[in-house]
């Protein structure tokens, strides 16, 4: 098992345990009422979502929001969540790149955006990204594109060529690497199946590759 796996594991097993401690049985999908008390449903639904996952308090906030818990309350309750452990972006933070530059491969800036997306940014976001190296995205360019080569492919075949140096940047720019460094890696790893005349930069490299299927 990998360390954020663990990392996840041993989260949601001390969400439950606190969740089992504080919050009914029967309670089953809270969301807040005039007649229902604000803090023990915001505390429901936050325990509800860290036991099935690990959250970034951006997630859980905007949980509380969908669920109509009002605002000084959702932020007092994950205030009091944060005190106990439960929630820790700088954690969570870590453990995110570690499980997606692992599982998906993903550049620091797509990780980035990622994180972004989840209410982390600035020096949490920043440390986590720490983890992966220069080197380690070059590695990962490398065995993606290795990853994608055709079982049959002639090298002397320029159109071919082309069109196979399109679509494996292309791959390479989902997951967030930079046209220059994903050109670089996939020139490498086609040169490697063979010998061919360098495509002219005007039939490649001008070409909005972004967008290729």
């Amino acid at each position: 098992m990998s360390q954020s796996s663990r990392d996840g594991s041993r989260r949601r097993r001390a969400a439950v345990s606190y969740r089992d401690s504080t919050v009914p049985s029967e309670d089953h999908g809270p969301s807040h009422t005039g007649d229902a008390d604000p803090q023990e449903v915001a505390r429901a639904i936050v325990l509800r979502q860290l036991t099935a996952s690990a959250k970034s308090r951006g997630q859980l906030a905007d949980k509380l929001a969908e669920r109509h818990v009002p605002e000084d309350v959702a932020r007092e309750v994950l205030d009091r969540f944060e005190e106990v452990g439960l929630v820790d972006d700088r954690e969570f933070a870590a453990m995110f790149v570690r499980s997606r530059a692992e599982t998906r491969k993903l550049s620091r800036s797509a990780l980035r955006r990622e994180l972004s997306r989840r209410g982390i940014t600035g020096e949490f976001a920043e440390a986590a990204l720490e983890q992966r190296s220069a080197e380690d995205e070059a590695r990962d360019a490398h065995e993606l594109v290795r990853r994608k080569l055709p079982a049959t492919f002639d090298p002397s075949d320029r159109k071919e060529h082309e069109k196979l140096t399109r679509r494996l940047v292309s791959m390479l720019g989902r997951k967030g690497y930079p046209p220059g460094v994903a050109f670089g890696v996939v020139k490498e790893e086609l040169a490697g199946l063979g010998s061919v005349q360098d495509p002219d930069d005007s039939t490649t490299q001008g070409q909005d590759v972004w967008d290729t299927p």
